[in-house]
């Protein structure tokens, strides 16, 4: 299965896609697994999961939260977990919740998670290898810091919008299987990474891109206060 364990959709601060959107072009780039986890909220993902029902995907509820070291992705979450807590915080909630904590981006060059990875590396359940999105040599320092530490592994292409899904992705072995036995199955380190990042200038309008959607939404915001 060609899992995408990372996208974002409207319900995010910086995105404009519906889920329908981030769907149909997964389902077009041959993805068979796509975990939503928009920035504090998981509206995006309940959503999806009712839009997919009887199309060759599956969908993993998630969430994307900011906690005061850095983001941290809960895989399997349902419910919205509050941003601004320690990073030990909103591990231990995602974890109550049932679901899986993973570092995202973690050595991003914009988007460096700040807290002392090596304390983490008893709570987290695993870190992102590859991003599709992020700027500078983040994703190999991820990949062999996960190699080193002998950690569990993601690939997520952090779509906001439609265009960077298929391009990254970890395929694990086996098909149609549940969230259970994906989940399970990245904890075994059964997947492999496939694909790459998208190239500097796509990346660079991208971001551009996600920051406009975000001022928008914050004048939208304050002309509906007024």
């Amino acid at each position: 299965m060609k899992c995408d364990l990372h996208c974002h959709t409207c319900y995010s601060f910086d995105s404009n896609a519906s889920p329908k959107e981030i769907i149909d072009k997964a389902i077009k780039e041959g993805i068979d697994c796509l975990a939503i986890a928009d920035h504090g909220e998981v509206k995006g993902a309940l959503e999806a999961i009712e839009y997919s029902k009887g199309k060759p995907i599956l969908i993993i509820p998630g969430i994307e939260v900011k906690s005061k070291e850095g983001d941290i992705l809960g895989l399997n979450v349902k419910e919205k977990i509050p941003d601004g807590l320690s990073a030990k915080e909103t591990i231990k909630r995602i974890k109550e919740k049932g679901g899986m904590a993973i570092l995202p981006h973690p050595f991003g060059f914009f988007c460096k998670f700040k807290g002392n990875l090596k304390e983490l590396i008893k709570e987290i359940d695993g870190i992102e290898v590859l991003n599709c999105s992020i700027f500078g040599k983040g994703n190999k320092v991820a990949q062999d810091f996960a190699k080193k530490n002998n950690l569990c592994f993601t690939v997520g292409s952090d779509s906001h919008f439609p265009n960077f899904i298929g391009k990254c992705y970890l395929e694990i072995p086996g098909e149609k299987l549940s969230i259970e036995e994906v989940l399970e199955k990245i904890k075994n380190k059964e997947g492999k990474i496939v694909g790459k990042e998208a190239g500097f200038f796509e990346k660079l309008i991208d971001h551009l891109r996600r920051g406009f959607i975000k001022i928008k939404k914050y004048v939208g915001r304050k002309k509906r206060k007024i």
